[in-house]
């Protein structure tokens, strides 16, 4: 049986222009509302992202969205997701000090830290556990996987969150290939691998593509993964793993001030450089009000062939960060090619190998956040 065929752009977006934009009376292409449009085997599926005031406005909107594509040839499943964004505040103006010495950034006044009483939990979801680094490179995604993986090996219904909107990995790390649906509220519906619920903006762009997306584009996207159907009433999930982009930005900001977190895990590896980037992204979620767990060294050493342990990156850092910071030191994860393997090959080893060294790490650390 052959695969269905890619409908074509022209036409679809040709579709979407028959449907008015009510505001502006243009058709939605050449209105630009027709955002992050994806076209694959058989399936459309795009943003409709609107000012949150005029939500009720554009649901017809959407539904005759729906209806326009599902008549383009090749059109098997059309997918219209309407998401909110308010624009921005004006930046605050200030004059300079004329005792100023030293140049100064101030904190952006919309990033309105402290703590988030608006923030709620998913429905149906127990706790959610973020896992954070200060910068890139330190492994983050490999202990997130591999911490939802431990979860659900434990016996916990698990989810993962792959909130890296610019550069998602949970697909190739869970080896999950398929697409998502949407329930009859327009929810997204997580994939499964491994006994983890999963959903990434990887599984919507097409694979290898960038996300050029600014931030109100990028935070729309993150709110819609955040409101996926993870758990019922009757089979709630028991904790969901939110693998966070590196540094503080706007996905971190959106993250805190929606969803409510029961702590934070902070990833790095032993080296200085990554230490300090550790400690800014403990700061900013402290100022937030989430609560620190503790701190992953990854990458905390290499056993050579008699055992011996090779500290390749430094040794102890974290622990002494973790030290500083008052938290326990969750887990060292050693360097294993098994642990580089099975991130590459879409196994986690903490599901596929639980015997391995880093596996029982990632284990005994779910052990104490389950």
């Amino acid at each position: 049986m052959s695969e269905p065929a890619v409908p074509d752009r022209a036409a679809v977006l040709a579709a979407l222009d028959e449907v008015k934009d009510p505001k502006s009376g243009q058709g939605l292409s050449s209105a630009g509302l027709v955002r992050g449009l994806v076209l694959r085997a058989g399936r459309v599926a795009f943003m409709l992202e609107v000012p949150p005031a005029d939500v009720e406005l554009y649901r017809p909107v959407r539904e005759a969205a729906e209806r326009a594509l599902a008549s383009v040839a090749d059109v098997a499943t059309a997918q219209v997701v309407l998401t909110a964004e308010g624009p921005p505040a004006p930046p605050l103006r200030t004059s300079p000090s004329p005792a100023a010495r030293r140049a100064r950034v101030a904190e952006d006044p919309q990033a309105r830290l402290g703590n988030m009483p608006e923030a709620t939990r998913p429905d149906h979801v127990r706790k959610v556990i973020a896992v954070a680094s200060g910068k890139g490179g330190v492994g983050k995604s490999t202990v997130a996987v591999n911490l939802a993986a431990a979860f659900a090996k434990l016996g916990l219904k698990a989810g993962l969150l792959d909130a890296d909107v610019y550069g998602p990995s949970a697909p190739t790390m869970m080896g999950i290939t398929d697409e998502p649906t949407f329930d009859a509220e327009k929810r997204l519906i997580p994939l499964e691998a491994f006994g983890v619920k999963v959903m990434s903006i990887g599984f919507i762009v097409e694979e290898g593509d960038a996300a050029i997306w600014r931030g109100p584009m990028a935070t729309s996207a993150l709110r819609t993964m955040m409101n996926s159907v993870w758990g019922t009433a009757a089979e709630p999930l028991d904790v969901l793993v939110v693998d966070l982009p590196p540094g503080t930005g706007d996905i971190q900001l959106t993250l805190v001030q929606r969803m409510k977190l029961d702590g934070v895990v902070i990833v790095s590896t032993p080296q200085e450089i990554a230490l300090v980037d550790a400690r800014r992204a403990a700061t900013m979620f402290k100022k937030t009000g989430a609560p620190i767990l503790g701190v992953v060294e990854n990458m905390a050493f290499y056993a050579d062939a008699t055992g011996a342990k090779i500290p390749i990156f430094g040794e102890g850092g974290a622990a002494r960060e973790a030290a500083a910071l008052g938290v326990p030191l969750l887990a060292e994860i050693p360097i294993e090619v098994a642990l580089r393997e099975a991130c590459d090959q879409g196994r986690p080893l903490a599901a596929t190998a639980p015997e391995s060294a880093a596996a029982k790490a990632f284990l005994e650390m779910a052990r104490k956040l389950a």
